[in-house]
């Protein structure tokens, strides 16, 4: 018989969020050696809660990879409610290209949890290709986008983007090659 594990109480949910979204930015900023306790410190949170979420740096790394994953993937729906499908896809775009940027500067931390045996990277094109997926049916639906494009085109052209946008003087020619690209998807819709 296995057993769910039980909701975490508000106050330690919010201590985990502040814990993973220190641990993006310091994993980001100061690579995969920042101290533990740093991290802990920065979310306002003393070691031992950390761990009690976390019991390795792979776990916090993995934990904190697939936590900006499900932020970037969870906002189609949102985005949808809120603006029409090209719109909501556009910006669901730059929000990936953050994303990216972000896992970029996690690289040496995901590759460290990587050589330990995690598998951060496990649901990625899944949960990737389901948003892309829900944008672009909707914008299909709404004769705004085509219907012929698949979600691992729009990933792979992201991909592309995301080399240029890389370097953050680029971010703005980032933008251009990301309208140029939903000017693609635009491009023969119904309308």
């Amino acid at each position: 018989m296995t057993t769910q594990p039980s909701p975490l109480r508000a106050d330690a949910r919010r201590n985990r969020e502040r814990i993973l979204e220190a641990a993006v930015r310091a994993f980001s900023e100061k690579g995969a050696d920042v101290p533990i306790d740093t991290i802990a410190k920065t979310a306002g949170v003393g070691s031992a809660t950390l761990y009690r979420h976390f019991p390795t740096r792979e776990a916090l790394v993995e934990a904190a990879y697939r936590n900006e994953l499900a932020r970037v993937c969870d906002s189609a729906p949102e985005l949808l409610a809120d603006f029409p499908p090209d719109r909501a896809m556009r910006l669901w775009m730059d929000r990936f290209i953050d994303y990216l940027a972000a896992k970029q500067g996690m690289a040496d931390a995901l590759r460290a949890a990587v050589a330990s045996g995690a598998d951060p990277f496990a649901e990625t094109l899944d949960k990737l290709s389901t948003a892309v997926g829900t944008l672009l049916h909707a914008g299909s639906e709404a004769g705004l986008l085509r219907s012929d494009i698949e979600p691992i085109d729009v990933g792979l052209s992201l991909s592309g983007v995301a080399l240029i946008a890389s370097a953050p003087a680029q971010r703005e020619r980032a933008g251009r090659l990301l309208d140029l690209l939903l000017d693609g998807l635009r491009y023969g819709a119904d309308r």
